[in-house]
């Protein structure tokens, strides 16, 4: 049994898959507290449900891209049997994770995206960079800056593990109404590192609510 916070039909707001429908299954609890969280109402759950029915529902909903999300999906144990349903369906299956719990508990024919905690979050130390070396070329690296010291924190972490010789994506995610997108976008334009601006295209569409 999996606690859940909610399950929703939309487009893909992030990530390499922005702008695909998705069928989201929002996990509920999390072990972090970033200052900026815009889904602090998963922290608590709105109900439960078994791995056939959330894997029905995916199924029924008609999209071929589903993301398993939260909260922190991996901290419930049902999680990968959930992904593993999820793949055994033939469903691409997107997997969000903070970055603080080992990544290797989901299968590798999932794409693994890890939310990189940077200062800006306070949540920084909880990061485990043991993941880094976990890391397949399906998954990506996200990234989510809040000042120019989030942005540089960010490169200087992407020379120290060379993360640019993995061959997955990095994205570099401005928080929303913190940092200046031109901003963001001139220092990618000038880093001379193989990384990705990406905005929340559901925020843009729908504004900064729930269930989108």
């Amino acid at each position: 049994m999996l606690k859940i916070a909610e399950t929703f039909l939309s487009l893909q707001g992030e990530s390499t898959f922005a702008g695909l429908p998705c069928f989201f299954i929002r996990l509920a609890e999390c072990n972090l507290r970033c200052n900026y969280c815009d889904s602090a109402y998963a922290w608590q759950a709105s109900g439960t449900a078994e791995v056939p029915q959330l894997a029905a529902k995916a199924v029924a909903s008609g999209a071929q891209l589903v993301e398993v999300t939260g909260g922190e999906p991996l901290l419930q144990e049902e999680t990968p049997r959930l992904c593993d349903a999820l793949l055994d369906a033939g469903l691409t299956v997107l997997v969000e994770t903070n970055g603080s719990l080992p990544i290797d508990r989901v299968s590798v024919a999932c794409h693994r995206i890890v939310d990189r905690k940077l200062p800006g979050s306070g949540m920084a130390a909880h990061h485990l960079d043991e993941n880094y070396a976990k890391l397949t070329p399906r998954d990506e690296v996200k990234f989510v800056v809040s000042s120019a010291e989030d942005v540089d924190f960010a490169f200087a972490e992407i020379r120290k593990f060379h993360l640019d010789q993995i061959g997955c994506p990095l994205l570099l995610s401005p928080v929303w109404g913190r940092i200046d997108f031109a901003e963001l976008a001139q220092k990618v334009i000038s880093c001379n590192l193989p990384v990705r601006m990406q905005l929340q295209m559901h925020k843009i569409i729908w504004g900064d609510v729930p269930g989108v």
